[in-house]
């Protein structure tokens, strides 16, 4: 395959070349019959008139034999009246000194006939008709020379020159619109070649417009974004993980060495206990790291339709909270996710609610206008408005009374936050006087 063949702009100036030469060709073939019809019937049409007339004043006594025939048509200027043995009774001028202009014979029933006679020097055009109803009357030929559209091949040589050149005007279009609509591509390869694992924030030039290459342009930009994501993803579970693992082992550890050195002063029971609270810990941590690097992915992505309203009444049916919780849940409010992820996000947001309510919580469920709305409520302390984004970030505490020791992990807020991105929502604090209010919005189905 050549070189050209295999690019894509080659392809298409090909396939362009091809059609082109498959519409142009027969075009100019039936222009050319057209063409070479119209002229041969244009000159028919003269001879036939001018041998018609001069047969009339034949007829008429009007045209005495041995005299010169009147040319009527300058353009029809060959005009001979032949006796039935062949003889020239009376010529034009211009046809003195010819032979017989035609070998063809009228008869009664044919008065009129058409024919194209070749002489030693030149080809005719002529019409020959029979003068009287006799079968022996004389003939009238009246004819000219063949134009040159019709007796060279003039006409094919100007009309494929043309088909020839537009031919080549539309390969050469092609070559340039498409070089022009595929420069965009060409721009965005040599971009994708510069981006590489350890830097996934390049993106692509988008060009203006939506046709498919500024398609095109989004969608590599959006798999960009998403392979950012992950990647940075893969880099804070790994910081996290180093992280925050590091106290809870290096205090286990600690009591387990203390205990190896001092068995007699060591209470087991407790020391039990404190490992296990330890173990509970670090489970839920990696429980929850191991979820935030997975929501988003291909991993749980059995999604289906959420009813709002029964996930609040199951999740409340299977909890023992202190605080009461009220719920005002509106019939019908459903969205397209996965259950279990926002199973989990109602449960992080009641859990939050639970430790810093005062003497109430509640849940709302309603719809606004295209969104489900999920609200959580409690009466403890406000959040401040520069904490609102803050508070979404990993193990982001604001104060003493948001310890760890108060529970959880400090994973559940982010979780909430990554789950309504993924199911393409937000979620947000939101003014509320005298307590906090988390509003998750998701699009409604």
């Amino acid at each position: 395959m050549s070189p050209l063949a295999k690019s894509l702009r080659g392809r298409v100036t090909l396939i362009a070349t091809v059609v082109a030469a498959l519409v142009l060709i027969p075009v100019g073939v039936a222009g050319v019959a057209v063409a070479r019809s119209v002229v041969t019937a244009s000159v028919f049409r003269e001879t036939r008139e001018t041998a018609e007339r001069v047969a009339a004043e034949l007829r008429d006594g009007l045209l005495p034999l041995g005299a010169s025939i009147p040319v009527p048509n300058p353009s029809v200027d060959l005009i001979q009246v032949v006796s039935a043995d062949g003889q020239v009774l009376s010529s034009s001028d211009a046809a003195r000194n010819l032979p017989v202009l035609g070998d063809v014979r009228p008869t009664p029933e044919r008065r009129l006939v058409d024919d194209v006679n070749c002489l030693p020097t030149e080809c005719l055009h002529l019409t020959a008709v029979l003068s009287a109803t006799d079968a022996g009357a004389p003939v009238v030929y009246a004819g000219r020379s063949s134009p040159s559209v019709l007796s060279t091949r003039m006409l094919e040589v100007i009309v494929f020159s043309q088909v020839a050149a537009l031919i080549g005007l539309a390969s050469w279009a092609t070559w340039l619109v498409t070089g022009r609509a595929l420069r965009p591509v060409a721009a965005m390869r040599a971009e994708l070649d510069e981006v590489n694992a350890s830097d996934l924030s390049r993106r692509v030039t988008q060009p203006h417009g939506e046709d498919e290459v500024a398609l095109l342009a989004r969608s590599i930009n959006g798999t960009l974004a998403r392979l950012e994501r992950s990647a940075e993803q893969q880099r804070q579970f790994a910081s996290d993980a180093s992280h925050e693992l590091r106290t809870p082992i290096a205090g286990l550890r600690a009591q387990l060495e203390s205990a190896q050195l001092y068995p007699d002063d060591t209470d087991v029971q407790a020391l039990v206990e404190s490992a296990l609270r330890d173990t509970d810990r670090l489970e839920a941590i990696i429980t929850d790291l191991l979820l935030l690097a997975r929501i988003g992915s291909r991993v749980d992505m059995a999604r289906e339709r959420v009813d709002l309203a029964d996930l609040v009444h199951q999740e409340l049916a299977v909890r023992h909270d202190k605080i009461p919780v009220r719920a005002a849940l509106a019939d019908g409010v459903a969205v397209e996710g996965v259950r279990l992820q926002l199973a989990r996000v109602l449960t992080n947001l009641l859990d939050n609610a639970e430790r810093h309510a005062e003497t109430r919580v509640d849940v709302l469920v309603y719809r606004e206008d295209d969104m489900a709305v999920l609200a959580v409520e409690n009466d403890g302390v406000e959040i401040a408005e520069a904490d609102r984004a803050r508070i979404f970030e990993r193990f982001t505490r604001l104060d003493a009374a948001r310890s760890r020791d108060a529970g959880g992990t400090g994973l559940g807020l982010a979780i909430a936050r990554d789950v309504a991105m993924a199911h393409r929502g937000q979620i947000r604090v939101e003014d509320r006087p005298g307590g906090a209010r988390f509003v998750l919005r998701l699009p409604a189905v």
